[in-house]
């Protein structure tokens, strides 16, 4: 909502708008008219909406033509007085004051303006029957006040009406020609219900009205209310309740009827908690919190962002298979202005054997979109209205910033959960089937991948000595140009050298990539002998890979291949997530000569173990 409000009076020479102004200050008529009252400030303390209001003055005689113009285009609201006795000050409301302001604002952004009849003391009719057909020809003229300046009558509505139509104005919800409310409002509504609707059965039941109520309005309705709010959208419609819930038709219908009573602060009210602005658009301030993420961190989600993750997958997966279908994702991103996830995410993620994506998937894309991209992730936490369900003060609130990776490697642990794999190779060395391993997809799998869908991500968990990791792959395409040794330090944790045992110029990349990057880096590097199913043939190298790591204190080359009919194992993931944790015992010594072998029966036993707990899971849900 607006910090200020300023309103102008304008209007023809005699009508009162003086008055009006010093009449409200003073609560009583004046006995000497100025030309033109100074501007005054009313501090918020003492208005309705609690907002400091600038009331501005207008005299012909002591201002030029340009000193009103930029009054016009500084004013949120201007009214237009008229005197009810004054045929011709009526007139000029539409022959002049109306053009003039027209012509000097924008047309996307044309102010409020509100008629004020005063001098309501002089005559016993009204203006009215002459001011309806004026508000109905002119959509921005938000309501007409009668008043007199005199005997005060309505004056302090007259600023109250002012101030209202600034702060919750009529012309972005609703269509008076059309009685109807406006598209986008509709749009923005529509929205805010289905956020609310907790288990999306498409109705809001008795405990998602009192959280909808405590949520913008911090407090619940008693049941009688409750029955009294869907009596009255039983009495006006038939499908706005059902079930003794309220339906979406029965939700917008309501806020039709505040609408048309004048009660649009409700409206606005809900509006605005749920992050719009008078655009009817999401504030840059809602989806883009302020977050401060210092050098060499990293960004992760943290144990109630995923809790909430969970909470929208159970509530649109509506068959209870732990995966989405298109369906169901297509419905989870309806809040959404735009879907955010592409094919290619089906190709980053886990998916069950339709290729849809399941539970762990959901939430792998989720982590992946967080480490990568954190404004991103709080745009779409925003849309999801994870700072509305979970009370917090924003999506911030779901942010885990991880400490300085420097600080990680020179006190030898770190409390990270997600770790990044550089996986570098030459063109065709099998960089692609190794993402897609990782993802549990053979090699005749992997090539009903389209070529549009691909995609340069993997991500799954891994356990490591019974922890659940997130292991991020990156392809590195061959042209990529690495950064210096520090930087390279801090850009992944681990890099995987991929080379193909069957091409004998494969391998010879790799080497120049280690010897040029990673040679002098902390980085741990693990060599793979990729394709390990064909024939190994001699590379076209001063040394053997084999050699090659002996002479670097590297591991020896591991063999790989997911041209396999089982699903390719995983063993190969949990050694790198291992090493991106405790990168100072990657390298080859006598000491840590068991470290492979620790890693690698902790996994196994927690695999077992994590699929035990999934399926228990999954009976549960």
């Amino acid at each position: 909502m607006r910090k200020d409000v300023r309103i102008l009076l304008v209007g023809e020479p005699k009508v009162g708008k003086t008055s009006l102004i010093m009449s409200l200050v003073s609560e009583e008529f004046p006995d000497e008219v100025p030309l033109r009252a100074e501007e005054i400030t009313i501090p918020a303390d003492v208005t309705p909406e609690r907002v400091p209001t600038h009331i501005v003055d207008y005299s012909e005689a002591e201002q030029s033509d340009e000193q009103l113009y930029q009054e016009i285009s500084k004013a949120n609201v201007i009214c237009i007085v008229y005197s009810v006795n004054n045929k011709k000050s009526i007139e000029k409301v539409t022959s002049h004051w109306i053009p003039l302001i027209n012509d000097r604002t924008d047309k996307d952004s044309r102010v409020p303006l509100i008629l004020v009849g005063n001098k309501s003391d002089l005559v016993e009719h009204s203006s009215m029957e002459t001011i309806l057909p004026i508000m109905n020809q002119y959509q921005d003229i938000e309501t007409c006040v009668e008043c007199s300046a005199k005997n005060l009558k309505n004056i302090s509505e007259l600023f109250y009406y002012a101030q209202k139509a600034v702060l919750h104005p009529t012309g972005p919800l609703y269509c008076p020609e059309e009685k109807e409310m406006k598209p986008s409002c509709v749009k923005a509504l529509t929205r805010i219900f289905k956020v609310s609707d907790l288990d999306n059965d498409g109705i809001l039941n008795d405990n998602e009205l009192n959280f909808f109520q405590r949520t913008c309005f911090n407090t619940p309705l008693a049941p009688q209310a409750l029955e009294d709010v869907k009596n009255v959208v039983r009495r006006n419609m038939t499908d706005g309740v059902q079930d003794n819930g309220l339906t979406l038709k029965g939700f917008l219908f309501l806020h039709t009827l505040f609408i048309q009573r004048g009660r649009h602060e409700t409206t606005w009210t809900v509006l605005r908690r749920f992050g719009y602005d008078d655009d009817l658009e999401l504030t840059q301030e809602y989806l883009f919190p302020l977050i401060k993420i210092p050098p060499d961190c990293t960004t992760e989600l943290n144990h109630n962002a995923y809790l909430f993750l969970q909470s929208v997958f159970d509530k649109h997966d509506k068959d209870r298979d732990c995966a989405l279908s298109p369906e169901e994702v297509k419905d989870l991103f309806k809040v959404f202005p735009y879907m955010p996830w592409g094919p290619d995410v089906n190709n980053t993620v886990c998916t069950n054997d339709k290729g849809w994506i399941t539970y762990q998937g959901y939430l792998s894309q989720w982590t992946l979109t967080t480490y990568l991209d954190v404004q991103r992730s709080l745009e779409y936490l925003g849309y999801l209205g994870y700072s509305i369900i979970y009370e917090q003060e924003s999506q911030a609130a779901a942010m885990t910033v991880t400490r300085n990776k420097r600080i990680d490697l020179q006190k030898k642990q770190t409390q990270r959960s997600v770790f990044r794999c550089n996986v570098v190779g030459s063109q065709g060395s099998g960089k692609s089937g190794f993402l897609q391993a990782f993802l549990g997809r053979s090699l005749q799998r992997q090539r009903t991948i389209r070529e549009d869908h691909k995609s340069l991500y993997a991500i799954s968990t891994t356990y490591v000595y019974g922890q659940e990791k997130y292991l991020l792959l990156h392809e590195v395409m061959p042209e990529f140009d690495f950064l210096g040794p520090d930087e390279a330090d801090l850009s992944c944790d681990v890099v995987c050298l991929v080379y193909d045992v069957n091409n004998p110029q494969s391998f010879e990349y790799c080497a120049k990539v280690y010897k040029k990057h990673f040679m002098d880096s902390k980085t741990p590097c693990m060599l793979i002998a990729a394709k390990s199913d064909l024939h190994e043939i001699r590379q076209h190298y001063s040394l053997t890979p084999l050699e090659f790591c002996r002479r670097h204190k590297l591991h020896p080359p591991q063999p790989f291949t997911c041209n396999t009919s089982d699903v390719p194992i995983k063993d190969l993931y949990t050694k790198l997530t291992t090493m991106a944790m405790y990168p100072h015992l990657a390298q080859v010594d006598s000491k840590n000569s068991t470290f492979w072998l620790r890693a690698s029966l902790g996994a196994t036993v927690f695999a077992v173990l994590g699929f035990a707990m999934y399926r228990a899971l999954l009976k549960q849900r």
